[in-house]
């Protein structure tokens, strides 16, 4: 009879918040400091740990007990599983009799896994493929894998491709005795697989073993350490855990974007030519006296906030790249006008005083797409820490309009314009808008990104000791939304960028 196919539904890659789950705590994304320095250019490179061994080894154990132990917030944990080719017809057949080599290195996709793990090495956000077993293809959604401080590359044949190797920060081999392996397998693909006993064994004796001994146990030469009995070694798990922590805690790989370095640069140059200002009428001049004063009540601050808005999401658009067109109007005669070209506009808003200037781009933008940064300050430490992400897909070819309502230091900013940068969004296609800046802000956002468009109705001089635009307007989010700053963080540029 027919071998039964392996029953794993898809390949395992952990990617969104939780992060991983332990006996003792969830690990979450949330919190991660900047990654770049003032220039705007990456710090460090991921420190990236690649976990090989045999099939049924415990290497997903041992990363998941290594994550734990280190106890750092932005981990990802990377499958080598995720990266299967897609299989023909044939092939197919040959897997659904268990007669197909999924442990021979022609099964994956190594170009692909290098390309992903080089980005994420880089700090960069990934598409990484979901693999489905049962189908033996890759699912249509694949799984968004943002950069992070520690990557942790699992797989059987991690250590197989020379330009892999290279990537890996530190090697560690999961050995583990062949009969435990074998007796592992067996209840797995018994078990949770619904496989019989005879095609496990088959499958074992052509494939399996044959693999591991002509591909996976020659490159325990390459390891830097090697694990026996896998997960149960706490004493090689310990003294992984410290390598890596003091890998993490060189200076080099220390990141650090001070507010108070911020501040010290760029003073008395002129402002940037990326920058552009709303022409201060006297209407905008009007509106800012009512938004500025700490009298003027709530309903009068978001009306006149809102107008504000609105003109300044329409200054924005001018500097859009439009095309010649030719229209033919109800008269019959031809207008010589001007549209904008076959590209998207995707608007993201720097929670949540940002959120407020959404309203006024949906209006101007008919069937724009809409995504969400949250950022806060670590009041220990008084950098600014990137909580929450959700941009809509394939933006990397989009113009992108980044809301926030005030930018003092810059330092939120410049770490949306990072996050854009990493999901491939081209710097000079983001256009960063706010109703008010410092000088300060300014100057460190297009001393970072020189491309991006700069574009507020009004500039200020100074900023004072705690970072607040000077004379500025207070914090926007609590006088828009009506409530009181909370006192274990603030948002984004609302109050202290």
């Amino acid at each position: 009879p027919m071998l039964s196919p392996r029953k794993r539904t898809m390949s395992q890659s952990k990617t969104e918040p939780p992060l991983l789950r332990t006996s003792k705590r969830t690990i979450y994304t949330a919190g991660r400091p900047p990654w770049y320095t003032e220039t705007g250019t990456p710090f460090k490179e991921a420190f990236v740990i690649g976990l090989c061994g045999g099939s049924a080894s415990g290497k997903t154990t041992v990363a998941n007990k290594i994550i734990e132990a280190l106890d750092v917030p932005w981990v990802v944990l990377l499958s080598m599983d995720c990266f299967y080719k897609v299989l023909n017809k044939e092939q197919q057949e040959l897997a659904a009799r268990n007669e197909y080599n999924f442990d021979h290195p022609d099964a994956f996709d190594f170009d692909l896994l290098i390309s992903v793990l080089r980005k994420l090495k880089k700090g960069k956000s990934v598409k990484v493929p979901v693999y489905d077993f049962t189908t033996h293809s890759r699912r249509k959604e694949w799984k968004t894998i943002y950069g992070a401080n520690v990557v942790v590359f699992e797989g059987i044949l991690s250590f197989a491709n020379k330009e892999l190797l290279k990537l890996l920060d530190m090697k560690v081999f999961v050995d583990t005795d062949s009969d435990i392996r074998l007796v592992r397998r067996l209840q797995r693909d018994i078990m949770e697989r619904g496989r019989d006993i005879v095609g496990v064994i088959k499958q074992y004796n052509k494939f399996v073993k044959p693999a591991f001994e002509q591909y996976i146990e020659p490159t325990v030469q390459v390891a830097d350490i090697v694990v026996p009995r896998g997960g149960e070694n706490f004493v090689a798990l310990d003294l992984i855990v410290q390598h890596v922590h003091s890998q993490l805690e060189k200076p080099h790989l220390l990141v650090y974007l001070c507010r108070a370095a911020l501040a010290s640069a760029h003073q008395g140059q002129p402002l940037p030519k990326s920058l552009s200002v709303l022409e201060s009428t006297p209407q905008v001049r009007g509106m800012h006296t009512i938004i500025r004063n700490k009298d003027t009540t709530r309903d009068e601050f978001i009306f006149y906030s809102k107008r504000l808005m609105r003109l300044l999401i329409e200054h924005a658009l001018s500097f859009l790249p439009l095309k010649p067109v030719t229209v033919e109007t109800p008269q019959g005669t031809v207008y010589e006008g001007k549209r904008f070209h076959r590209q998207r506009i995707t608007g993201v808003s720097i929670l949540r005083a940002g959120e407020t200037m959404e309203q006024a781009l949906t209006a101007v933008c008919k069937d724009i797409r809409l995504g969400k940064i949250l950022i806060q300050t670590n009041h220990d430490t008084g950098e600014p820490e990137l909580h929450y992400l959700r941009l809509p897909k394939e933006i990397s070819e989009d113009y992108v309009i980044l809301m926030d309502s005030t930018v003092s230091t810059g330092a939120a900013a410049m770490m949306a314009v990072r996050v854009l940068l990493d999901h491939d969004v081209h710097e000079e296609k983001i256009f960063l808008l706010s109703l008010l800046m410092a000088e300060m802000g300014v100057h460190s956002v297009a001393y970072a990104f020189p491309r991006v468009r700069i574009i507020t109705t009004a500039v200020d001089k100074r900023v004072n000791e705690e970072f607040h635009i000077i004379p500025g307007i207070g914090n926007f989010g609590d006088r828009y939304f009506g409530t009181d700053a909370p006192s274990a963080w603030c948002e984004s540029e609302s109050t202290d960028y």
